[in-house]
């Protein structure tokens, strides 16, 4: 299973356009938030599902902030992060993370691209394919979950 990672993209198309390009063929969207009806138009271009959720620039009730999907018998939680205090650490994600049983935590607003592993659990920031910080590059994220239920993932420079 081949999963397609993407945040903070605050309503540029072109971006979007342009992560379906370096992502290659994938089998399903993850939109950790800013700019949530990005997600929905993601599912448009690659009619493809797409689990989104609200960042603290969507001003939307309609849009949970935090998202629980299981793929190929994996628990992904997909939360934007302004409300677990990303810009000053992974603590709190860890916590949570554990706590809500997941296997993998998908988070945004920092605009750094961020993949690592914390206790077991992998921790992925696809960074921003429109207004990267930090001295990062434009990015989008790639979860790969294998048949015998590895999970890798990196982070792909647009």
């Amino acid at each position: 299973m081949k999963i397609g990672v993407i945040s903070d993209t605050h309503g540029d198309v072109q971006s979007l356009k342009q992560v379906v390009a370096a992502a290659g063929e994938v089998d399903y969207w993850l939109h950790a938030g800013d700019h949530c009806k990005d997600g929905y138009l993601l599912g448009e271009l690659t009619n493809l599902p797409v689990t989104v959720v609200a960042g603290n620039c969507d001003r939307t009730l309609s849009v949970l902030p935090d998202e629980y999907v299981e793929i190929a018998g994996k628990t992904i939680w997909v939360t934007h992060g302004h409300r677990h205090n990303v810009k000053y650490g992974v603590q709190e994600l860890v916590w949570w993370g554990k706590q809500y049983g997941a296997d993998i935590v998908v988070f945004g607003h920092t605009h750094m691209p961020y993949n690592a592993w914390h206790e077991g659990l992998l921790l992925l920031n696809p960074g921003s394919p429109r207004l990267p910080r930090g001295g990062s590059f434009p990015s989008c994220g790639i979860i790969h979950i294998l048949e015998d239920g590895i999970i890798e993932a990196n982070i792909i420079e647009l």
